[in-house]
Order: C-alpha cells, then structure tokens, then sequence
C-alpha cells in the first residue's frame, strides 16, 4: 500500500504562509512524521511519498535527509526554481545531497502563478527539460483553467512524466455541472497524453468540508478512472491537508469505496503499483494485493 501524496512541516523550521485564516487554522500546527507513522500504519501504509509545501529552495534537502532516516517514506517531490539557468546543476545537488537517491519528482506551485500557460514559458520549458534529463518526475498542482497549458506541455516533453495532483482541483463544492464538464473535457485532454499519471487525492478539500458523501466525489473518480485508466492512477492522501475534511482512515477508505468497480489487479494498481513504477521506488520490488 502506498500512499503518493502527503506533507510535514515544523513552523518553528519553516513557516508555511499559505496558512492563513480562520478556515485553515486547524493546519497550523506541526505535522510530523511521528504524527503520521501512526496513521498510516493503521491504515496499512508501507510506502508513502513527501511532497514540497513551499516555493524554498531549503525545503527539499530537509524532507530528503528526513526520507533517508525513515523506512516509511520512500520518495520526495521537491522544489527547485525550474526558471534559473542553473536548474540542471540544482537537480544534481539534490540528488547527490543526503538523501538524494529518495528524490523522485519536482513540483512547483502553479496554482498561485497567474498566467494560465505558466508551463509554456521559454524559462519554465528549460526547467522542465532539466527535469527530463535528471529523470525525475514533474508533479503539476495546478486548477481547471491550467489544465489546457498541463496538456500542451506533456505533448511538448514526451520524455517527461507529468503527474496531476489531485484531479486538478476540481470545483466539487459548486456541484455545477457545465464546470463538471468542463473540467471533464480539459482531464480528458490531458490523459490523452500516454506520459501524464493522475492522483486520487484531494477530493474532500475540494468538496463542501462539512457535508460532503462519497456520490458527490464519484463522478470526478469515474472521470479519472476513465480516462486515465487505473494503470496511470496512483491513491494520496493529502495528509494533512485532508484533516479539514476527514481523516487518514475515512480518505482512504473513501478511495476504496471509489475504487468498488474495479478488478483486484487494477486496484492494485491505483494503491500501489501506478505509484512504485512511475516514481520509481524500492516498493516496486514488492508484491502483495492492495485493498
């Protein structure tokens, strides 16, 4: 069981300003790998994979020096500015640092970025190939809107796997269904490129944090599960971000519920096998049926 997607942080490390008001209050406070190891041995996790908060070059080496000391984190989505020239030399010192073998992927906050075709810059495409060439994974956090840019770019850099976290950011709270479909069509797109992998994370955040059921997320899953097919589908948990809405146990369990269609090796796939392969981690080696 592997979980692709989740956060730590220490304020008094570093600051995470992106928390701020009183809706993500609960968030600020300290999530660390001894708040999580619990959790997700509870749920049956063996494998999970960190994933950068903030655009701070330092970040990094600290989650791939803590990955290095853990036998429960297997991989680190980074950051690094992919707009410097320098962004190749930048890779290679994270992956010769400590912990450096544990690098799997880059991520950057384009989300926050107002030009909507962010990734098609001359500066950012050099970053990208950067990526390419260090064989490591690019993670897109990105909203609807972004999706046409996220297409165009994996049509663009073949060589390179683009993995969407959290569908994209659906707008499920609205429950309006021309932005379903819309959203639908601009996945779609997406997953036709055989090089771009989606992650089943984030949906509750992206509900109504109060009230939400497993039918108001099931449509935005069966699109997924569709159009990218469960061998390019990976399971995260989006701990602790998630905890606004449910916790470890009721996500995954929800993902489960989500995944109730499928045969047992396509579940598989979506709780372990997509992950291990398109990150490439020691849990790859590994064999087992997932849930």
């Amino acid at each position: 069981m592997i979980d692709a997607h989740h956060h730590l942080w220490e304020l008094a490390v570093r600051d995470q300003d992106w928390i701020a008001g009183e809706a993500l209050a609960p968030l600020r406070r300290d999530f660390t790998l001894a708040d999580l190891e619990p959790e997700a041995r509870a749920a049956g996790v063996t494998s999970t994979v960190a994933v950068q908060t903030v655009t701070v070059a330092e970040e990094t080496p600290e989650l791939l020096a803590l990955a290095a000391q853990s036998e429960l984190i297997a991989g680190v989505v980074g950051w690094t500015d992919l707009t410097a020239p320098d962004a190749g030399r930048a890779l290679e010192a994270l992956r010769t640092g400590p912990g450096g073998e544990r690098l799997v992927g880059i991520r950057h906050q384009v989300q926050h970025e107002p030009d909507p075709r962010w990734l098609l810059r001359a500066d950012v495409a050099r970053g990208l190939a950067a990526v390419a060439d260090a064989g490591l994974v690019y993670d897109l956090v990105i909203l609807p809107h972004q999706l046409p840019a996220a297409a165009e770019a994996a049509s663009r850099f073949p060589q390179l796997t683009f993995v969407l976290d959290h569908l994209g950011k659906p707008p499920i709270a609205a429950g309006e269904p021309e932005e379903l479909a819309g959203w639908s069509a601009s996945v779609r797109r997406l997953a036709g490129r055989p090089n771009a992998v989606c992650k089943l994370s984030g949906l509750v955040t992206e509900a109504d944090w109060r009230t939400w059921t497993v039918p108001d997320l099931r449509p935005y899953a069966e699109v997924v599960l569709d159009a990218f097919g469960p061998e390019r589908v990976m399971f995260g948990s989006d701990w602790p971000v998630c905890r606004l809405a449910a916790g470890y146990g009721r996500v995954l369990d929800t993902a489960r519920e989500l995944c109730d269609t499928l045969a047992p090796a396509e579940r598989d796939a979506v709780f372990a096998g997509t992950a291990a392969r398109v990150y490439r981690l020691p849990a790859a080696r590994r064999t087992g049926t997932a849930p």
